[in-house]
């Protein structure tokens, strides 16, 4: 059973990585040649983090599994990603629209991480406290954009606001795992994040001229491993390789 530091740093590694791995889906795809650089470019950002803090909680769990083993010899079960980062991706609105949520819930989550007594950590989180302003700023850029653009474009964003907004909820669930890290120093608690989040968020979605949905009881827990049947799939092709050849080298 892992301990509630291990399980801390999966949540946040296992969401960089599937974040990743489904923006990496759009390479070659993008609407414009600089937004499939830009969206590339991110998934590369996403699974650099990811690798930092997959190979810090190997060393965390002492049973000797590195960044490989954690990310391409596990099941479904056992990540502990949100839910949000394995959804499919949609439209180039939906795209961008994911990336800002979430990129400004992992702003706020990599600043309390500054302090963490977990110095790896810390040191992690302020790496990719850089990338992710990046990738707040190209995200939210985008949403006013196409929120406030003509009647087809503002109503897919409105409808992909809808789709997407429910899913944040979990990001800010309290539970156990939160309690134990946030006592003992080593992180912040995801549920004290929610206030700063949503004062991130409502200035740019107000300029974009999109409503949040009203809250529901709706709750997807992905980081419990309780997923979707988004992310069977996403594992199938994303771990292919590394099973059908174990131990692969070149």
């Amino acid at each position: 059973m892992m301990t509630p530091h291990v399980e801390y740093v999966l949540r946040i590694a296992d969401s960089s990585l599937i974040l990743g791995q489904r923006l990496s889906e759009l390479c070659g795809h993008g609407p414009v040649l600089e937004e499939d650089i830009a969206i590339t470019n991110i998934a590369l950002d996403c699974i650099g983090q990811a690798r930092l803090l997959l190979t810090h909680a190997g060393k965390l769990e002492g049973a000797g599994r590195d960044e490989d083993q954690l990310a391409f010899l596990r099941n479904e079960g056992e990540f502990r990603n949100v839910t949000l980062t394995e959804l499919p991706n949609g439209d180039f609105g939906r795209v961008v629209l994911r990336n800002f949520l979430f990129s400004s819930f992992l702003e706020q989550l990599w600043a309390g991480l500054a302090a963490s007594a977990d110095t790896e950590l810390a040191a992690i989180a302020a790496k990719s406290a850089k990338e992710t302003r990046y990738h707040r700023e190209h995200s939210a850029d985008w949403v006013v954009r196409l929120g406030d653009g003509t009647d087809e474009s503002h109503g897919r964003m409105a409808q992909a606001l809808s789709a997407l907004w429910p899913y944040m909820a979990e990001c800010f669930a309290a539970d156990g795992v939160d309690d134990a890290v946030a006592a003992s120093g080593i992180g912040v608690a995801w549920s004290t994040l929610e206030a700063g989040w949503r004062q991130a968020v409502g200035p740019v979605l107000a300029e974009a001229t999109l409503e949040p949905p009203p809250d529901t009881p709706f709750r997807s827990r992905g980081r419990c491993g309780v997923h979707s049947e988004h992310l069977g799939h996403l594992l199938a092709v994303m771990q292919h390789l590394q099973r059908s050849h174990p131990g692969a080298r070149w």
